[in-house]
């Protein structure tokens, strides 16, 4: 329930709240935090099946190419899986690289969309200061955004079971 809670907060301010502020061009991919988190956290079919709902979501409610968000996504989870093997995942150095490279693999997944539209004129389309920005804030604020996720995650399963106690005392009494 945490997750869907959380993915819903993330999707309205990236879709309703921060497009108000002239600044929001500047900002990353929100959900992609969530989906390093699932990414790091779990490795169960249940989360691929998650993040493809999320991507279809936000494929939904963004101005992107249908099914943009759904491949950057399962990208970004097949990169942490296949990294997570490799590397110790709980490492600083780790999460920012892999938050770069998510950030790398969604401006990729544009690229790769305009070059269809527009050809071999595609790379001339790109705003690559946009990207260098969004790099930048994104190598900072989403190592930084996982590990609220995990702090307020741990929170919400610790008042749950508070919750469960107090249930099962006063079917008892």
């Amino acid at each position: 329930m945490y997750i869907v809670i959380l993915t819903l907060i993330l999707i309205l301010l990236q879709t309703v709240v921060f497009p108000s502020f002239s600044w929001s061009s500047q900002c990353f991919d929100l959900v992609i935090m969530n989906i390093l988190f699932l990414s790091l956290v779990y490795s169960h079919y249940a989360v691929i099946l998650a993040i493809i709902v999320m991507g279809v979501i936000m494929d939904s409610i963004s101005g992107a190419p249908f099914f943009y968000h759904v491949f950057s996504y399962l990208w970004i989870y097949l990169i942490v899986q296949l990294f997570k093997q490799f590397v110790f995942q709980r490492s600083i150095i780790f999460v920012v690289i892999i938050s770069l490279i998510s950030v790398l693999i969604q401006h990729v997944m544009l690229l790769f969309s305009v070059f269809i539209q527009q050809g071999k004129y595609a790379p001339g389309q790109m705003d690559f200061t946009l990207m260098a920005k969004q790099l930048f804030w994104g190598g900072i604020l989403i190592p930084f955004g996982v590990w609220l996720i995990n702090i307020l995650g741990q929170n919400w399963m610790y008042m749950a079971k508070i919750l469960k106690k107090q249930f099962v005392q006063k079917d008892r009494g």
